[in-house]
């Protein structure tokens, strides 16, 4: 008997730091870490459907709840109005670690309303 209460409380002790994690690489927003570069190509088509599905006038809280964290971000006063753009990588030909705004779509949002996405967006700001 004493044998089993030791055996039992060994293995008590052994077992109980043991965890084991699985993961699939997506956060609870369906998103894959932009930084795993072994992912780049799920990111970016991720980033396009989700970008198909926006509706004009979306909040910007809305899209940002949506998305990871921008690649890049731009905000400007003009008119009286506020202009926020956010560019997610959707276009990228190859992985060299490195995202430039030629290989993201910008989002435009005017006074926390999307006005449109691309660079038809980018020229009603300019």
């Amino acid at each position: 008997m004493k044998k089993l209460a030791l055996v039992a409380a060994l293995s008590t002790t052994l077992l109980s730091g043991c965890i084991v994690a699985v993961s699939d690489g997506e956060s609870e927003h369906g998103w894959v870490s932009d930084y795993n570069s072994s992912n780049w190509q799920h990111v970016q088509k991720r980033n396009r459907d989700k970008i198909a599905s926006l509706k004009l006038g979306t909040s910007y809280h809305q899209v940002k709840d949506m998305f990871a964290t921008p690649d890049y971000t731009e905000l400007l006063s003009k008119d009286g109005s506020t202009y926020q753009v956010l560019y997610y990588q959707t276009n990228s030909q190859h992985s060299d670690g490195k995202v430039t705004k030629d290989e993201c779509t910008p989002l435009v949002f005017k006074n926390d309303e999307l006005i449109g996405y691309g660079e038809s967006a980018m020229s009603q700001i300019r």
